[in-house]
């Protein structure tokens, strides 16, 4: 009779364990190593997000109370301390970061939607801001007390996926991130007032992609032409050239303008784009789903350990992000496969207390019952990957 495995093995199941092993061997992670692999290292890393660890102290204790599991969980039997803060800072964080992309593109194309009803994708670019302590994480200098990285991320609206994430300290200006931004040709990008970047947005107008921007209140242009019996919302859709030499001289052709007036906050929006075939209230629909993305954020931040870093490095940083990536990305998976109809606070609360059991996956998300709404909400937390 085989042993049942344990829950954390069940879950690794659902990862590529040979990709993994050719991206390693493509940059040499595991050139020298007898024990503590990469892969034992994107596991134990994996474990410790999941799990729900503080600290590296914490993980390793907790890791150490269940040592006799530790080679049937793929951790191996040489996970220490020392060895852990030693691959974090010498291995190369571009493993971990390819392996990351690998299961977004995955992850992506199990959940592939069509929720706008356009003929690309729809993104939101944002960035979010983790403060560091700068005596501690002194390669992150943000001012002169005070250290900081941003991430810089490109997410997918419709299969609700990071689709691509740029790690900055946070000195760096939201709109210099742009340049890092791959264009997909025909796909929609979302961007907050920070981003008025009119030599990007034009590269991304070259690129034949669209674009949505909250306008600044001080914009200088002039009307050309107007679009007339607007919808209810609607103050105005107008063709508009910018009339800033800065400005004209970065985003040379004309340009579309909607001011929209929102009922339900009282506030009026205005939004500059070239997709010039959609309705004005397609334009102020897809800004307002741009909202999502500060979702996505509070929820990482809350769910998943990026706030209080294992290393001190930047290289132990980066490779502490993208395992956080990695194992949002695999519950995404794990949650679509299995068609559970579970949000995903639910799937990690119950990960998170379970990954040393060796209940079946199916009777594990089968059998627990979250008996108040409280619970199932996460405290008022948003539900992401609901079906």
């Amino acid at each position: 009779m085989n042993k049942p495995q344990y829950v954390f093995s069940q879950l690794v199941a659902f990862m590529d364990s040979d990709k993994f092993r050719h991206i390693v061997d493509k940059y040499g992670g595991n050139r020298y190593v007898k024990h503590f692999t990469c892969w034992n290292q994107i596991l134990t890393l994996m474990f410790g997000q999941l799990s729900n660890r503080e600290s590296m102290r914490d993980l390793i204790v907790a890791i150490e109370a269940h040592y006799q599991k530790c080679y049937h969980l793929g951790l191996g039997k040489h996970v220490t301390r020392s060895n852990l803060a030693k691959a974090n800072t010498n291995r190369a964080c571009r493993i971990f970061e390819q392996y990351a992309y690998y299961l977004v593109s995955k992850a992506r194309r199990k959940r592939a939607a069509n929720i706008f009803k356009l003929d690309g994708n729809v993104y939101a670019f944002d960035s979010t801001t983790i403060s560091l302590c700068l005596n501690v994480f002194w390669c992150a200098k943000f001012r002169k007390h005070k250290g900081g990285i941003k991430i810089h991320t490109l997410y997918d609206l419709e299969t609700q996926i990071p689709a691509f994430f740029h790690i900055t300290t946070a000195s760096v200006h939201d709109s210099k991130a742009m340049g890092e931004i791959p264009i997909e040709t025909g796909a929609y990008h979302i961007f907050a007032p920070g981003y008025n970047n009119f030599n990007e947005l034009y590269r991304i107008h070259r690129a034949e992609s669209f674009f949505v921007v909250r306008a600044k209140t001080n914009l200088q242009y002039k009307c050309i032409k107007w679009r007339r019996r607007l919808p209810g919302g609607i103050m105005t859709d107008a063709e508009i050239e910018l009339t800033i030499y800065g400005s004209q001289k970065g985003y040379p052709e004309h340009l579309r303008l909607v001011r929209f007036f929102d009922e339900e906050q009282g506030r009026e929006f205005m939004f500059l784009t070239n997709a010039m075939e959609l309705t004005a209230l397609q334009v102020s629909d897809l800004y307002k789903n741009r909202w999502q993305i500060e979702l996505f954020f509070k929820w990482l931040k809350q769910h998943l350990k990026i706030k209080k870093f294992w290393g001190t490095t930047e290289n132990a940083v980066r490779i502490q992000i993208y395992s956080a990536i990695c194992a949002y990305c695999l519950v995404a998976i794990v949650q679509y496969d299995m068609r559970l109809d579970r949000s995903t606070y639910e799937v990690l609360q119950i990960l998170s207390m379970s990954l040393t059991d060796t209940t079946n996956l199916r009777d594990l998300f089968d059998k627990t019952i979250f008996k108040n709404d409280k619970d199932r909400s996460g405290s008022g937390e948003p539900n992401l990957f609901n079906f």
